[in-house]
């Protein structure tokens, strides 16, 4: 997807975290709030509103809401990962 190993370590440690420009802390942000509250708080909506249409604001929505979906699901039915190429991110 375009990621280094770096920016993968530091999406656990939140949109704050150093280097991130401000369009991916606001994705992040969107995205934490969505995981702790069901829903992308107003200061958050409006900065991501800022710079997308809404058709693109409802998809923030629709793939983050679709990996807790998935992760949900893999969770319960206790599948493994399939190789060690992938390790975890810290939870």
């Amino acid at each position: 997807a375009g990621l280094s190993d770096d920016q993968i370590a530091r999406v656990a440690e939140g949109p704050d975290a150093a280097l991130w420009t401000t369009e991916e802390a606001d994705l992040i942000r969107a995205a934490d709030e969505l995981h702790a509250d069901s829903r992308i708080g107003d200061a958050t909506w409006g900065a991501l509103a800022a710079r997308w249409d809404e058709q693109q604001l409802i998809e923030v929505c629709m793939v983050v809401g679709q990996y807790h979906l998935v992760a949900f699901t893999l969770g319960s039915l206790g599948v493994e990962p399939e190789s060690d190429d992938f390790p975890a991110l810290p939870a």
